[in-house]
């Protein structure tokens, strides 16, 4: 009986001292969920105020790209395992990357919040479109072209799309549309501001057409440097000659559908040197379990270079949850003195490539003064 009472004590102490040691011991780590496959429209909004900064301002409106070179990288990048979270800066060519990498989510961060508004007004159209024929007209305000198909190439669109003409009651029925849309199916509440904006950015489209150009309505040309048409910029290939536009199939367009559907796309009002929209998009993906995959930066670096803003964003990406596959995409300029030159007249560009680990690592050895070693380390 002496021996059974002191097992059973000994049972007891030891109960005791595991349930002490569960209570004082460091919490067991959890490992974090991965990535949502689909954002309610509260989180979506939620993050678009919580995550974005006070809007600034840049010189031009931007409302497509001038880079003609964007999808030579795009062979390189789909080499990139476990695709993670998506970066981005600027208009519609971050949908070419998207739906070519495959990301698990994507943040678009610019500091104009029109290019916010202008995400948003894409993704009413996006969302609204059967196809991608669909989707040209709402976005043009023109008819569907007839003798096109599910097959047609993108050159083929524009050119059936160029033999029709726009309206000014489809363009006000497809802005109505995008309102409702945006207002109403989503519950985002746009300011006055807000639509105006809106209005100004469909307007442009509606009125340019595909031949719509970097910062429309300004001139074509700003020092005699020419820019390319939005039916150009959807035209462009790899150097193997494979268009990776979100227009070039309609699996490709479909593919872009099911992430603005799902709210996988965040546009956010941000400064890359600024206190909260990278830092919150980097605190997001570290909760979620998620790295960056890619960062697209198309030539932001120049503009940060020309003071000491270039550090403050350095120190932002270091904060961000990288591996030694992230990867910085950047857009490289000719007539800038470096390498990489393009041959020929006018504006060209090169799309750089550039490990994040190892840029980081020579910012903080100091071996980063100037956009020059930006630039020359690059690929």
């Amino acid at each position: 009986m002496m021996m059974l009472r002191r097992r059973h004590v000994l049972i007891a102490a030891c109960a005791t001292l595991t349930t002490l040691g569960l209570w004082f011991s460091p919490r067991v780590h959890v490992a974090a969920q991965s990535l949502p496959t689909s954002v309610s429209d509260k989180d979506f909004w939620g993050m678009v105020v919580a995550f974005s900064e006070p809007g600034g301002f840049f010189r031009s409106d931007n409302l497509i790209s001038n880079e003609t070179a964007f999808q030579r990288v795009i062979p390189e990048l789909k080499k990139i395992p476990h695709p993670g979270a998506y970066l981005g800066v600027g208009p519609d060519q971050n949908f070419t990357y998207i739906t070519a990498l495959k990301p698990k989510m994507a943040f678009i961060v610019d500091i104009r919040r029109q290019n916010l508004l202008l995400h948003l007004m894409y993704k009413a159209l996006i969302e609204l479109s059967t196809d991608r024929a669909d989707f040209l007209g709402r976005l043009f305000a023109r008819p569907r072209p007839t003798a096109i198909t599910a097959e047609s190439t993108a050159q083929a669109l524009f050119d059936a799309f160029d033999t029709v003409s726009s309206t000014e009651e489809l363009a006000d029925r497809n802005l109505r549309a995008v309102f409702d849309h945006l207002e109403r199916t989503h519950g985002f509440p746009l300011s006055e501001e807000d639509e105006n904006s809106i209005k100004y950015v469909y307007r442009s489209f509606y009125l340019g057409g595909p031949d719509i150009r970097y910062s429309f309505p300004r001139s074509d040309f700003v020092g005699g440097q020419w820019f390319p048409t939005y039916a150009e910029l959807m035209v462009q290939t790899d150097l193997q000659g494979r268009n990776h536009s979100y227009i070039a199939s309609e699996a490709n367009f479909k593919a872009l559908q099911n992430y603005e559907v799902h709210n996988l796309i965040v546009p956010l009002v941000g400064d890359f040197a600024g206190d909260r929209a990278l830092r919150a998009v980097g605190q997001y993906l570290k909760e979620h379990d998620a790295t960056v995959t890619a960062f697209y930066t198309s030539n932001v670096e120049q503009y940060l270079f020309q003071g000491d803003a270039w550090k403050k964003f350095f120190t932002n990406v270091s904060t961000l949850p990288i591996d030694e596959h992230s990867t910085f995409i950047r857009a490289y300029f000719n007539r800038m003195g470096y390498r990489f030159q393009s041959a020929g007249p006018g504006l060209q560009s090169s799309t750089l490539l550039d490990p994040i680990q190892r840029l980081l690592a020579a910012f903080s050895s100091s071996e980063i003064r100037s956009y020059y070693d930006v630039v020359s380390r690059s690929k």
